[in-house]
């Protein structure tokens, strides 16, 4: 009897342990399949990148290249103002994440005080901007009444602010940060000030590494208000923008010059290849470094307060 007993107790344990086995597979098998939706576009753009014109015209690259070539990054470095192009994304980014961050900072934990009187009004009207905007005509006018047009601020000030981050990092604050703490801190007679900087930001660094991300990948990758905001001032030009002018100039000059027959230009699709991977690296290369703090502070802002 006790030998039937552990018989039926290790069947048990293998029925389980198949069924774990099971499920983890399918979860990994998800996972995998969700991962390659972003990573096969990634190699096939590269791959069309250093592929030969022939090659890509005929749409005979997917994921391996075909006759490396690497002339179209060599048209894209060959242009003198990619540099400065690239200085201005950099300086743009750098400036819109950190006063957007402090926007978000400080406006979430002000929101997130039940001392504040009339703070739901307030976050009313903030995320009513979520769900209405006027337009980019009267963005357009409004830039120009401001005297904002062909000026780094037009590219920084607009959009700073996102009401999405502004709910997710006031979230984290009433979720991570107990009132009590606030409270014992006031009592011992901090001011607000104080309590943001030594208290506050120390304790949530992963919502504001992630909130950071957002805004900073955010704007490097938006190139639409400097078509529209950047006109005479062509040394403004984020990268992005130069890549998109680069990019309509080869098609033009590839139509030109009898498409596939014109040896000396540039294919545009190969040139709009290399473009996407030229604009993309350098958010690549910052990823990981706040990859440790990207998946806790999203699910911890997460959390509904």
């Amino acid at each position: 009897m006790m030998q039937y007993s552990k018989n039926q107790r290790h069947r048990a344990w293998t029925r389980a342990r198949a069924k774990n086995l099971l499920v983890d597979f399918f979860f990994y098998a998800l996972l995998l399949a969700i991962a390659m939706t972003c990573l096969l576009p990634f190699i096939h753009i590269f791959a069309k990148s250093i592929s030969k014109e022939a090659y890509v015209i005929a749409n005979k690259i997917f994921l391996i290249p075909k006759g490396i070539n690497f002339d179209a990054y060599k048209k894209v470095f060959q242009d003198a103002s990619i540099v400065r192009s690239l200085y201005v994304s950099v300086v743009v980014t750098a400036a819109f994440t950190a006063i957007g961050t402090f926007l978000t900072i400080s406006s979430a934990y002000a929101l997130s005080r039940v001392q504040l009187k009339g703070r739901k009004v307030m976050t009313f009207f903030i995320m009513f901007t979520m769900y209405f905007t006027a337009g980019t005509i009267p963005d357009y006018l409004l830039m120009n009444n401001l005297r904002m047009l062909d000026t780094w601020w037009c590219m920084i000030l607009p959009l700073s602010f996102a009401a999405y981050n502004f709910l997710i990092m006031k979230n984290n604050f009433k979720a991570s940060i107990p009132d009590s703490l606030i409270e014992s801190a006031l009592i011992d007679g901090a001011s607000h000030f104080k309590i943001l900087s030594h208290i506050v930001v120390p304790l949530s660094k992963p919502i504001i590494a992630t909130i950071s991300l957002f805004y900073a990948v955010g704007r490097w990758n938006a190139y639409s208000d400097a078509l529209f905001y950047i006109k005479q001032r062509v040394d403004l030009r984020p990268l992005q923008l130069k890549l998109y002018y680069l990019v309509v100039a080869a098609s033009e000059s590839f139509k030109a010059e009898g498409g596939a027959m014109a040896g000396q230009i540039t294919s545009p699709e190969v040139l709009k290849a290399s473009c996407i991977i030229f604009a993309t690296l350098p958010i690549i290369c910052i990823y990981p470094f706040v990859q440790r703090y990207f998946v806790q502070g999203t699910m911890i802002g997460a959390v509904k307060g």
